[in-house]
């Protein structure tokens, strides 16, 4: 019976022990091995039942970046409701939103750093760079906390939409008397509306057809110009 016995009591510690192990998000993993590229890995940003696929962007700034929103090609639609923007969409590999539970539960238990990266069909790129990230719960409307702003070229269009709730179409939360996601074809923490549009509608380029809907940031291209691709990612404050 003591051989049982202690394995029983050992349990407890075989389980905190695995759970130390698993990555919390794409710091983790270059922290486990520096070596890893960039690429699709699996991180557990709620604990041991709640895998989630991500990007990480090893390269960028020093790298580790975990990447919660991508726009590239297109092939993905981005004009989703509220329950879809809350779980995530898409795939890792490709076009995706990593979920507004998800990131709200990875800035709950680190401090974060932002980093915006844009490219336009010209293969200009550029950054925005923020020092603070954090969203609060879907109690608080998953509200935007961002500050810190430093220039990597892009301008600053995402300071205008700190402190406000996430909206979709089927989910009205900002303060415009508009639904600002369902005129622009988005999803975002719109203010009244909108500097950055990064969940509209990918086109190519300057396309005032129907104004306004594209993958926009205002402050770098203005508005109208849809950007060939844009990501935000975010890691740890060092």
């Amino acid at each position: 019976m003591k051989p049982v016995l202690v394995v029983l009591l050992l349990a407890p510690v075989f389980t905190s022990c695995m759970a130390l192990i698993l990555p919390l998000d794409c710091s983790d993993i270059h922290n486990n091995d520096n070596s890893r590229p960039s690429g699709v890995y699996t991180i557990y940003p709620i604990g041991s039942t709640s895998a989630v696929q991500v990007y990480c962007d090893m390269d960028s700034l020093d790298g580790r970046w975990t990447v919660f929103q991508r726009r590239m090609d297109g092939s993905v639609n981005f004009y989703r409701p509220w329950d879809q923007y809350k779980v995530g969409f898409g795939s890792a590999a490709g076009e995706y939103w990593l979920g507004l539970e998800t990131l709200f539960h990875l800035t709950l238990r680190k401090k974060y750093e932002l980093l915006v990266d844009m490219e336009d069909f010209s293969g200009g790129k550029v950054f925005a760079r923020y020092s603070s990230f954090a969203i609060d719960p879907e109690s608080y409307g998953y509200t935007l906390h961002v500050s810190g702003f430093s220039d990597g070229g892009a301008g600053d269009s995402l300071s205008y939409h700190n402190g406000q709730q996430f909206s979709t179409f089927d989910k009205d939360q900002e303060v415009s008397l508009l639904n600002c996601a369902k005129k622009y074809l988005g999803a975002f923490w719109y203010n009244n509306c909108y500097y950055a549009n990064p969940n509209g509608v990918y086109r190519w380029g300057a396309d005032d057809t129907v104004p306004y809907v594209g993958v926009e940031w205002h402050h770098w291209k203005g508005n109208n110009y849809s950007l060939k691709a844009i990501s935000m990612k975010i890691r740890p404050v060092q």
